[in-house]
């Protein structure tokens, strides 16, 4: 008789684990996946893998913390450790110690280059992935300090000029501390440069210090020496950090001598920490209201970059979608996030530059439709050429196994791509599409098993944040706008293929819409909820993408507007959407998708949506991908979340001009709301991509009267373009070219 090895195994583990007293985990992990439809993939490797490291790293920084409260701590523990503050967490059956309610950070970089140094929100810099930081303070002999992270004021901004900067200002009585960190290349080697000034009343000290964690936690520093042939430190003999000047003197520690702050007075050249928790701190005199700089570099990388990694940021920038409006938050918003968007797609699409620097089809798909409506198309198909790369030979595109809408993200990208820019795909790319096509087709479950899922793809774990694994209408919405997108890559060169492929969509459209018939009379009313066996709750947020960004319903779909008016009723606070799957947080990106679908059915309430994202952002112009109801700080994710990123770009750009593919027309202006008409002056977007070509609209505002004039490049004429300013009069134009059109403002009608 042969015996499965696996089940041995399992057998063994779980007659040792209820020798000891534990449960037994066989029966625990049948218990888990009740709660689950049957599928292939519990839950995805990757996100195991993740999700582990980010518990191993909580439990050592349980043990690193809570009983070393005297050390100066990141902007993060300083307040989640503190009772007195809002954000603090009681820890009393916490095993681990997570960042929960501060992930905020912003990330500075070049572009087409992936390393990226990362600034906490009082300043502390990350200069590696997941590295140790390096941190400023003023001292006094008298036991004054001005440390940024205890500090409950920090300001920050972000600003571009030839490189991208995080800039934070931090005082204290008539101490105060500005850092500038940035990345800029030194004789051609991407260098993190860190420049500070610092000045005080009274003669003080500028700390520069090393410290063994990061906006995650405990970050091992084994080693600190001094450099022989420059002003520094070498870090774990191997990472050299240089001043541009000498310092006064240099003091070390480690974990059991304690915190460097506690031994400012000694004086060594190196320590070593078996523990990981090496310190050390540079000194300079600060003489009497006098203010010194200082800079530090730390090289990320040992060679120099290539030729084409080295246009840097206003060459990217040039050919990018320009905006003007009066809200100057809303511009600021915008322009920083184009920066965002270009320094997390060098070589492939990030969704952040720390906890999520990892691709995703699903965040490149948002990512990258951004990209293409604002013109920075610079990388694109380098990313698209790797799309092959990442894909079985099943066809399956996988980025994270489990999660079956990767395929249909990844089909309607391509065609994203090839429809907004006119560009002819490699070969490779179309095989990629044609085997892209067979997985889904394959993949779906057959149309003659029992049940509402006939004809969808399998249970899997879907976009991770809808809930346990089940047959998600997300997938297969992806799926059927992959396929049409297939379809039409096709129609051109192999006409019989794409006939064949819009068979398949039809089939499953159908399928789909026999289950959502079966989901409606199970409910008794209109709502599309995430599954066809899940009742309405916050996983229905994923069914809008029917509507936006795939409009593969109507904009007035009384399916769509239900959903939208079941998730408003229920899951908004103060207007923005409250995800209480996974995240439980406001979500940003989720928050947009229900603005654009409201944009699009010419509901006005999307706008007090948008404004409340727009205030919701950090000083340094981000979003994290969830937000903290009550302290507002980062409280899910990447703290730096670039698909938010994206999706503010997308509202803002639609606000202008968007497609209406199903009746092949472009809308002005749907979404400018009347308090931007209000004063004279010149509002603008443009050139954006759209499937006709790039296109311009501006906004001319006098005391009498608007005018609304368009140009493009056009690649195909629209059927109709359909100006929806709000409070005046429609207009549409068939003809065709450019325009312009002179509304009155007095009687809200066209004049010329």
């Amino acid at each position: 008789m042969k015996i499965n090895r696996w089940s041995l195994w399992e057998f063994i583990i779980a007659r040792l684990a209820i020798a000891h007293g534990f449960l037994d985990p066989r029966a625990l992990m049948m218990k888990i996946q009740r709660f689950s439809r049957p599928s292939e993939v519990w839950v995805p490797a990757e996100l195991l893998r993740s999700g582990m490291t980010l518990q191993a790293r909580g439990l050592i920084n349980s043990q690193a913390i809570q009983n070393n409260l005297d050390w100066v701590w990141p902007f993060w523990v300083e307040r989640q450790f503190s009772p007195t503050d809002p954000a603090f967490i009681p820890r009393a059956f916490n095993l681990t110690n997570i960042n929960l309610t501060c992930r905020n950070w912003t990330a500075v970089g070049i572009p087409d280059c992936s390393d990226y140094a990362i600034v906490d929100p009082a300043g502390l810099v990350m200069p590696f992935f997941d590295s140790w930081s390096i941190d400023a303070w003023i001292i006094r002999d008298n036991g004054f300090a001005l440390i940024p992270s205890k500090i409950k004021k920090v300001f920050q901004h972000i600003q571009l000029t030839d490189t991208l900067q995080v800039v934070t200002l931090s005082t204290k009585e008539d101490a105060s501390l500005e850092s500038t960190v940035q990345v800029t290349l030194v004789n051609g080697i991407p260098t993190c440069r860190m420049a500070y000034t610092a000045q005080a009343g009274s003669k003080a000290w500028l700390l520069i210090c090393v410290r063994p964690y990061n906006p995650e936690g405990i970050s091992a520093v084994d080693s600190i020496k001094r450099l022989e042939h420059a002003h520094g430190w070498q870090i774990n003999g191997k990472t050299d950090v240089v001043f541009n000047n000498s310092p006064d003197k240099h003091i070390f520690s480690n974990y059991q001598l304690g915190d460097v702050l506690g031994r400012l007075f000694s004086s060594t050249q190196e320590i070593s920490c078996q523990v990981g928790m090496a310190t050390s701190a540079a000194f300079f005199e600060l003489l009497p209201n006098q203010s010194r700089d200082v800079i530090v570099d730390v090289a990320l990388s040992e060679k120099p970059l290539g030729t084409y990694n080295k246009i840097g940021w206003s060459e990217h920038l040039k050919q990018g979608c320009a905006l003007q409006v009066p809200d100057q938050l809303f511009q600021k918003l915008f322009e920083t996030a184009l920066q965002t968007l270009v320094l997390h797609a060098p070589h492939e699409v990030y969704p952040g530059p720390y906890t999520y620097k990892r691709f995703w089809f699903r965040d490149a798909a948002f990512i990258l439709y951004a990209m293409l409506a604002t013109g920075l198309t610079r990388n694109i198909e380098k990313i698209l050429n790797e799309y092959p790369k990442r894909q079985t030979p099943t066809g399956y595109f996988n980025s994270q196994d489990g999660e079956w809408d990767s395929n249909g993200q990844a089909l309607w990208t391509i065609g994203r791509y090839a429809a907004m820019t006119g560009a002819t795909l490699s070969p490779a790319l179309l095989a990629s599409v044609e085997t892209g096509v067979r997985w889904i087709s394959h993949k779906r479950v057959g149309k003659d098993v029992k049940g509402n899922h006939a004809g969808l793809l399998p249970a899997g774990f879907s976009a991770e944040h809808f809930g346990p694994s089940d047959f998600y209408f997300w997938d297969d919405f992806w799926s059927i706008a992959g396929l049409k997108a297939a379809a039409s890559l096709f129609s051109d060169f192999k006409p019989e293929n794409g006939q064949e492929v819009l068979s398949e969509m039809w089939d499953m459209e159908n399928s789909v819409n026999q289950s959502l018939l079966a989901a409606r009379q199970r409910l008794g009313h209109d709502g599309i909820p995430a599954s066809p066996y899940r009742r309405m709750d916050a996983g229905s947020i994923g069914s809008l993408v029917a509507s936006y960004p795939l409009q593969l319903l109507k904009a007035d779909d009384p399916h769509i507007l239900y959903t939208v008016d079941f998730l408003m009723k229920n899951h908004l606070l103060d207007v923005v959407y409250y995800h209480e799957l996974s995240h439980s947080g406001i979500n940003i990106y989720l928050t947009l998708h229900l603005a654009q679908v409201l944009l699009r059915a010419g509901d006005r309430r999307f706008f007090e949506m948008v404004r409340k994202v727009a205030q919701l952002a950090t000083s340094t112009g981000q979003w994290p991908e969830a937000i903290h109801p009550q302290t507002k700080g980062g409280c899910m994710g990447d703290g730096q979340h670039v698909w938010a990123a994206a999706e503010w770009i997308m509202i803002i750009r639609n606000m202008f001009v968007r497609e209406e593919e199903r009746s092949h027309q472009l809308i002005l202006c749907s979404g400018i709301p009347q308090a931007w008409l209000q004063d004279t002056g010149c509002l603008l977007l443009g050139p954006t991509q759209t499937i006709f070509g790039p296109v311009t609209v501006t906004v001319d505002v006098d005391g009498e009267y608007v005018q609304v004039s368009w140009q493009g490049q056009w690649r195909a004429q629209p059927a109709a373009i359909e100006l929806r300013l709000e409070g005046y009069d429609r207009f549409v134009w068939e003809k065709g070219g450019n325009q312009k059109v002179r509304f009155n403002k007095s009687s809200r009608k066209v004049e010329s």
